[in-house]
């Protein structure tokens, strides 16, 4: 693997001054950057997860005034929570999120650590949203990497290379990183990754751990959400009535609610199963 030289004074200047230019002229006015709430930041970095901006838009403001706080939230029934979570996709999410809400209401009084590793060891966390948190939440200069951050790395660092890694990445992100305005830093720099992606073939593609998303249609994940949608409004439904309801093959119902049940979405007795 090659290493990429140390950048001097001036070659981090400039390249932040291309960054902050764009984002002066082009930032994004996203309802979860007006807070600075642990609590609004874990669930807009939840929500962000594998999904678009514009649908994370859609549902961030319903699921804050429907769970407000931690409290409300651990408190609440998965059901509920998955009735406003629906159009999001990737369900484990949510899941994950109430399951985090309870972890820091019995350890944590409440309270959303700012600790990057702390912040791993809860449910359905991993490093790129830890030190988002840590960033958005608490202004701290982590060294943060996702899809649109890596873009404009590969973009202006590794104009010549396919195969690109975040090892590779990370040392150019901490030079670069501006430790006086991390949150506002990062802000911008995902802001012109996502105007890359638009401009040039995708950067990104060219990075070692890219990979292209599964085809919905007829995947495990669209009949997993129809299951869902169809248990969310109701108190409990028959086994085998679902195959009928959401018009699939009942050895792929069978196999969904079993992944399902083993994951903690849904409760299964006798012939009934149930969101808890």
């Amino acid at each position: 693997m090659r290493q990429q030289p140390a950048l001097n004074k001036r070659q981090i200047r400039e390249f932040r001054n291309v960054v902050y230019a764009h984002y002066n002229r082009h930032g994004r006015d996203l309802p979860w950057r007006k807070s600075t709430d642990p609590y609004r930041i874990l669930v807009s970095e939840m929500m962000l997860q594998q999904t678009q901006v514009p649908r994370v838009i859609e549902k961030y403001d319903l699921f804050l005034r429907t769970f407000p706080d931690i409290v409300s939230l651990a408190r609440a029934p998965l059901r509920e929570i998955l009735a406003v979570w629906q159009g999001l996709g990737y369900n484990r999410r949510a899941l994950a999120l109430k399951r985090i809400a309870e972890t820091l209401t019995a350890e944590y009084n409440g309270k959303i650590p700012s600790d990057a590793e702390a912040l791993t060891a809860l449910p359905g966390i991993g490093v790129a949203t830890a030190h988002a948190i840590c960033a958005f939440a608490f202004d701290q200069p982590t060294i943060l990497i996702e899809t649109n951050i890596r873009t404009v790395f590969i973009h202006h660092f590794f104009t010549e290379r396919d195969s690109v890694k975040d090892s590779e990445i990370r040392p150019l992100v901490a030079q670069t990183v501006d430790t006086s305005n991390p949150r506002i830093w990062y802000c911008a720099l995902m802001d012109y990754g996502a105007a890359l992606k638009k401009e040039h073939p995708n950067p990104s593609s060219r990075s070692a751990h890219h990979s292209r998303q599964t085809q919905f249609e007829g995947s495990n994940r669209q009949i997993r959400g129809k299951i869902l949608r169809s248990l969310v409004d109701r108190r409990r439904i028959a086994r085998d009535r679902l195959p009928h309801e959401i018009e699939c093959a009942p050895t792929l119902v069978t196999k969904n609610l079993e992944q399902l049940e083993r994951e903690g979405l849904i409760v299964a007795e006798g012939r009934y199963v149930y969101i808890p």
